[in-house]
């Protein structure tokens, strides 16, 4: 793998950290979520040039690296939400490479909110470009705020084919095994359409259900 590319002009940090983050999550995820989340890093990036945001690329790198590998396997019993098992794999990596921990915790914020729309962009730049990117790559928020150029240069290093049915079978499976954590979020729509038999938890009843008299 060639890291040496820097498609529309965004290099990844050549850095011990960032390339021992390469090597853990290329050997612990699919071509799909390693591909993703190298997108992610770049549209991020490319984001943060529009709106002029001045952030650190390593943290912006290991958080884009890391926000998908809670829907390995290894974590379908934690009980928590894959955005959590996800900055928690991130925040021990970082600590065992003794991080400070103000960086630690923009990571592990930027990972845990990244599915959660409105509250990332008012954050530091780190935590609102991984959202950013994802929102990029899996949505197209932004589509055309981007070069197609750019666009076309990051799509040639880490191509999508068939990226839409893929990833959303990736967050069905990711999920489905623990649905009580997809509440009051987005994954909560995937095993909607994914999960025969699926039952979203309702707000207003757990309000009205709840042990208060009144």
């Amino acid at each position: 793998m060639d890291d040496s590319r820097t498609p529309a002009g965004v290099g990844v940090p050549d850095s011990k950290l960032a390339r021992e983050a390469t090597a853990l999550v290329r050997e612990r995820t699919s071509d799909l979520i390693y591909d993703h989340s190298r997108r992610v890093y770049f549209f991020g990036s490319l984001q943060g040039r529009n709106r002029d945001l001045s952030f650190d690329p390593e943290l912006l790198y290991i958080a884009a690296m890391f926000h998908d590998l809670g829907l390995n396997e290894i974590f379908h019993g934690s009980g928590h939400r894959f955005e959590v098992d996800s900055a928690d794999e991130a925040r021990r990596f970082l600590q065992t490479h003794s991080v400070p921990e103000d960086s630690v915790r923009r990571v592990w914020t930027a990972i845990a909110l990244h599915t959660t729309p409105g509250i990332p962009e008012f954050m530091e730049p780190e935590v609102a470009l991984v959202t950013a990117g994802v929102e990029y790559d899996v949505l197209g928020i932004g589509y055309h705020d981007l070069d197609e150029a750019d666009r076309a240069a990051v799509v040639a290093l880490h191509p999508r084919p068939g990226f839409k049915r893929r990833i959303l079978e990736a967050f069905a499976d990711g999920v489905r095994p623990k649905p009580q954590t997809t509440f009051g979020n987005v994954k909560a729509d995937v095993l909607a359409h994914y999960e025969p038999g699926f039952e979203r938890g309702d707000f207003v009843r757990t309000i009205l259900d709840s042990p208060w008299p009144d």
